[in-house]
């Protein structure tokens, strides 16, 4: 019965139609082909602006199977009462997925796949997320890898599969289990005002991710790895977005990255390291899941953070007295993303001149950007805070104001997002007092508040705090040893 009854297509993070080992398998198939999204556990936890991004790709996705003469069935609840009930609705034999491997999602999966599989269902997961698979990359020892540039070395002259085609067409079942309508969801219920502001920064779908790489590889390529850094430049590919969700494949990066080195791009090489970066995130996270939750080095997590406070509001709303730290902020709120640069800084402003948790920040991200993603988010907010892998030394700490003179030496960054330093300040400062909370009654007129500290005070209260902590643990270690 299982050769000739529906395949359940289980979509998450891999909203599109090439390059999907899936849903190549179970079109070649030739039997009944049901595509399913569903509003799960998982999805649920999501913060607002990833939700709602979210929301946007699935329905841009649904219009591109409704062309291909097929369609996508909506559900919400716990994943396995869904996809039991789906099979129960259509007489499925088969629930097949692309594999995540974040803990959230692997706990799911997990506990998905061997009910499943003890209901006598073929229960399948498929490659498609990641370039390479973090079981099979391993050192010598047959150890994962914990820094970078030994990890980049080993994958970068790696085979990768061939991309496939989106396949032409579908098998419909003989009869469409009911659906959800995604608008009943409210997925963007979080963003409130925001939602407007963001929308039209947004590139939203399979063909919009595949038109953004063109232009990437015709206009921006060859200056990346000289520009990428400048804020006040739109020297990135912005592929971010599309690749969190799924939208393009990381793949169809890899080959136009290789198509730039045999071209002699300059920059084709940056280009595949920072895709690399990101392979390496998921890496760590599926050999050490606790790094989305805590320190990913030991001992970290006795180092004497702050939590929530009212310095880590100042940050939050863009408002800490330093042009480029606010700009970064408000950018963030204006479009969903953040220049990359502009991630470091800010991160290290957080956890070192204010001794912020990093938890603080990541948590909050969480919230505001369209192209968060569990595995970049940690490792990133780790290595920027000192505790995580690869991570930047404690006492390597970004000097905002020395930064913002060397990638944006002319200030157009901060004024094209803070209002305050302006006397006609440009449509995009203006728009963050639309974006941002209500709660927090910002408005252009309020004036620029000083910074809470000299950047030199912060930078000392950083290392003595850091140097007191790294005593107190030596002690501790000498005196067990001694005992």
């Amino acid at each position: 019965m299982q050769e000739t009854s529906p395949i359940l297509l289980w979509f998450r993070r891999d909203l599109r139609l090439s390059d999907h080992p899936a849903l190549s398998a179970a079109a070649a198939s030739g039997r009944p082909v049901i595509a399913v999204f569903l509003l799960d556990e998982v999805v649920e936890r999501l913060g607002a602006a990833p939700k709602w991004r979210l929301g946007l790709g699935v329905e841009a996705f649904a219009a591109r199977l409704a062309a291909m003469g097929t369609r996508l069935i909506l559900r919400r609840g716990t994943a396995l009462d869904c996809l039991q009930a789906l099979i129960r609705e259509t007489g499925a034999g088969a629930v097949w997925w692309t594999r995540q491997y974040d803990p959230d999602q692997r706990d799911r999966d997990t506990h998905v796949k061997a009910s499943l599989k003890a209901m006598g269902i073929d229960a399948r997961s498929f490659r498609g997320h990641l370039l390479f698979e973090p079981m099979d990359v391993a050192t010598g020892q047959g150890k994962f890898y914990q820094v970078y540039t030994p990890f980049w070395r080993a994958v970068q002259g790696r085979e990768v599969p061939a991309r496939l085609p989106a396949p032409k067409g579908l098998r419909a079942p003989e009869n469409w289990p009911a659906s959800d309508r995604l608008e009943s969801w409210q997925m963007g219920h979080a963003m409130r005002q925001g939602a407007e502001v963001v929308r039209p920064y947004l590139h939203i779908g399979e063909q919009a991710a595949a038109a953004r790489l063109e232009t990437f590889m015709d206009s921006k390529i060859a200056a990346y790895a000289r520009d990428r850094d400048r804020l006040d430049l739109d020297a990135g590919s912005g592929l971010s977005e599309n690749l969190t969700y799924g939208e393009i494949s990381p793949l169809a990066l890899w080959e136009a990255g290789q198509r730039g080195l045999e071209m002699g791009a300059a920059g084709a090489e940056t280009f595949l390291k920072e895709l690399v970066w990101r392979e390496f995130a998921y890496h760590l996270v599926y050999h050490t899941p606790h790094i989305t939750q805590h320190s990913w080095r030991a001992g970290w997590e006795d180092f004497p953070w702050q939590g929530e406070s009212a310095s880590a509001i100042r940050w939050k709303q863009g408002r800490t007295g330093l042009d480029v730290i606010d700009a970064a902020m408000r950018e963030m709120y204006v479009t969903g993303r953040m220049h990359n640069r502009a991630r470091m800084l800010v991160g290290s402003y957080l956890t070192k001149h204010m001794l912020t948790d990093w938890r603080v920040g990541l948590k909050w991200v969480a919230e505001c950007l369209i192209d968060w993603d569990p595995a970049a988010n940690a490792m990133g907010w780790q290595w920027v805070a000192g505790s995580g892998p690869d991570a930047a030394p404690y006492f390597r700490i970004f000097n905002p104001e020395t930064q913002a003179q060397k990638f944006d030496p002319l200030r157009a960054y901060r004024k094209a997002w803070v209002a305050e330093l302006s006397s006609a300040p440009p449509e995009t400062a203006v728009q963050f007092f639309s974006a941002c909370p209500k709660s927090w009654q910002l408005s252009p007129d309020m004036g620029y508040p000083a910074p809470e500290m000299e950047l030199a005070e912060g930078r000392n209260r950083a290392l003595a705090a850091y140097q007191t902590y790294k005593t107190q643990a030596d002690t501790a270690k000498t005196g067990t040893a001694c005992q």
